[in-house]
């Protein structure tokens, strides 16, 4: 059983990884405005792995027999002034996220709760792995500059990337 701070502090974070979800869909929308398919797909895949978050923790609390509450999610930016900007604010959004994921761990460890603490292990890994791709991302932009044909391999690079489930949603199907 939750206690009632965990569970609420979970039902926050699937609200935040909601928001996160419909960040990137805007992302990706803005990355079709300008014409890079390759970086809306990146965006597009990010938005249902922020999706498949939010289903592990919904399932985490039902599993634990707490209550989801659903929350409206709040607007989310729709432009940026060039892909680097955008990709920037990606890495402060998931510093952000890693942020509240620590802050969740922190509360499940000041009220004793192992099996929360466990279940966290995998997003704490998850958050190392989103940061590294943003700051690859930032990195080979910052490169590129305004190469048009550094531009269009990256876009094609980023074109290749396919969704992967998230592991521990797939020890249930």
């Amino acid at each position: 059983m939750l206690s009632k701070k965990i569970e609420e502090a979970i039902n926050n974070q699937i609200n935040a990884e909601m928001w996160s979800a419909y960040l990137y869909l805007s992302m990706a929308a803005y990355c079709h405005e300008l014409g890079y398919s390759g970086m809306a797909n990146w965006y597009e895949i990010q938005f249902k792995e922020e999706q498949d978050h939010a289903k592990i923790f919904y399932n985490y609390i039902v599993a634990r027999g707490g209550r989801v509450v659903l929350k409206a999610i709040d607007a989310v930016p729709t432009e940026w002034k060039n892909p680097l900007d955008m990709v920037e604010e990606t890495l402060k959004h998931e510093q952000k996220v890693t942020a509240l994921i620590n802050d969740l761990f922190a509360l499940a460890t000041k009220e004793k709760d192992f099996a929360t603490q466990s279940m966290l292990k995998w997003f704490i890994d998850e958050q190392v792995e989103e940061e590294e791709n943003a700051r690859g991302m930032i990195d080979s932009l910052k490169m590129i500059k305004d190469n048009g044909y550094g531009l269009y391999m990256f876009d094609k690079e980023l074109a290749a990337r396919t969704y992967t489930q998230a592991s521990p949603l797939t020890k249930e199907e």
